[in-house]
């Protein structure tokens, strides 16, 4: 269903119709929204979280969406976050990859659905990673119910900490 729907198949539109207005009456799965900037862990750590998830809750299902940007000349991506994940060989995980599909971003237009899809798919807590973002981006707060900012220690001047928009938004840092 995400496949066709990131190719734009059309039918799909009927299906999500159907799963949105069946997900008000399922109980709430919520959402790890993970984002920093490009480089500094997000699925190192992200990878640690789903590690420690299986260990401590072995009937519990989780999927991951990473998602990786598409480059503004090519228009390729390198869909590299599960070279970092090594907890995701599993049949609790599911893992998936997204491009952004347009250079500049740090998710995929299909993000909100996708997350609803999985929602539909009865997982238990939904793990979504953007692509490196900047200074200003906040977009993964309206899309998660908890989200964690990754950033290294060499931020730059300390006058840098002032202009990172998400260290006043994110839940954890």
């Amino acid at each position: 269903l995400i496949s066709a729907l990131e190719n734009g198949n059309k039918s799909v539109r009927a299906v999500l119709e159907k799963i949105s207005s069946e997900l008000k009456s399922s109980p709430h799965v919520p959402v790890l929204g993970v984002t920093g900037t490009g480089g500094a862990g997000k699925s190192t750590i992200v990878d640690e979280l789903v590690r420690r998830f299986l260990a401590d809750f072995k009937d519990k299902r989780i999927p991951i969406v990473s998602v990786a940007p598409s480059k503004r000349k090519t228009g390729g991506r390198l869909l590299g976050d599960r070279i970092r994940m090594n907890s995701i060989n599993s049949d609790r995980v599911y893992m998936r990859s997204l491009a952004t599909r347009q250079s500049n971003l740090a998710l995929s237009k299909h993000v909100l659905e996708i997350i609803s899809i999985l929602k539909y798919a009865s997982f238990d807590l939904i793990v979504l990673e953007t692509s490196g973002i900047g200074q200003s981006d906040t977009e993964i707060v309206g899309l998660s119910d908890t989200s964690l900012y990754v950033m290294t220690s060499d931020y730059g001047a300390q006058t840098q900490l002032e202009k990172i928009d998400m260290l006043d938004y994110a839940d954890l840092v």
